[in-house]
């Protein structure tokens, strides 16, 4: 009886490619979040930022979690308050300690921000899930709207990861306009791209389907990609704003990198944006 039959052998190898190929797809399916989450664990300390006026508060989402964020009223208070006030979702890196800058730019046009710390991120508690996330960014919403905050007046701006979070959020509720700074338009997307191999539809959890909610947001919309993003392809955020129905625009700076539009003038162009659709009265 010989030993080297060649179907045998084949069969073999096969079988060893589907078994390695399993167990690739296993182990990418139990560390999924491990790969997409980059949270930072250190707790943000908002007097190292040294801009007067931002406080450390807690927010309290719908599942019981206190949540560290931050708090820079605006030149106004309350319903009174003609200033725009941003509710900051930011992007998957770190926490909102790593968002100084943009507070201090926030606090130098006289705006009013809510930076939202999320569950997992910065020492807060709970496990970090699109679906906790959300419930965070509802619970930053929330208190909001608790200090007297006038819908009309809420500028919910998403960065990256956070921008999946500002398209649901907006297409729930009425806000005063959205922000989506260098936005995909699916997690599943950007998967599909970097594992071409994998069934993604049938392994991911967490989808942050912002393509499903843009045309639902009746705020107006600005778009703000960056050309050399290797994070997220500007194609996607070139979809998002062809896919808008409120009024939108697109800002899109052909040097600037995932992380650098607020070197480019970020500020400025959401300054001018919002002058142009934020009511003044």
């Amino acid at each position: 009886m010989s030993a080297q039959n060649p179907a045998h052998w084949m069969v073999l190898a096969v079988a060893t490619i589907v078994a390695l190929y399993l167990l690739g797809l296993f182990a990418l399916f139990a560390a999924q979040r491990q790969i997409l989450f980059r949270p930072d664990q250190g707790k943000p300390v908002a007097r190292q930022v040294e801009q007067p006026g931002l406080l450390e508060v807690l927010i309290v989402t719908a599942d019981g979690l206190d949540l560290l964020a931050w708090w820079l009223p605006p030149a106004g208070q309350g319903e009174t308050t003609r200033e725009p006030v941003v509710l900051y979702l930011h992007g998957n890196a770190g926490h909102i300690g790593h968002r100084a800058e943009r507070v201090r730019q926030v606090a130098a046009r006289g705006w009013g921000g809510l930076f939202i710390g999320y569950r997992g991120y910065g020492g807060n508690p709970g496990e970090i899930s699109e679906a906790g996330l959300r419930l965070d960014a509802e619970a930053g919403l929330a208190a909001l709207r608790q200090r007297g905050i006038a819908a009309g007046r809420i500028v919910v701006w998403g960065e990256s990861l956070g921008s999946g979070l500002a398209t649901g959020l907006a297409a729930r509720h009425a806000v005063g306009a959205v922000v989506l700074e260098t936005p995909f338009t699916s997690i599943a997307a950007i998967a599909k791209q970097r594992y071409p191999f994998a069934p993604v539809d049938l392994l991911l959890k967490d989808r942050f389907d912002s393509m499903a909610s843009i045309a639902a947001i009746r705020a107006p919309v600005l778009v703000a990609v960056a050309g050399r993003d290797r994070v997220v392809p500007p194609s996607m955020g070139h979809a998002l704003y062809a896919a808008a129905t409120a009024p939108a625009e697109l800002w899109e700076v052909a040097e600037a990198g995932h992380n650098d539009l607020l070197q480019f003038g970020l500020m400025e162009t959401m300054a001018a944006f919002l002058a142009r659709h934020l009511p003044r009265d």
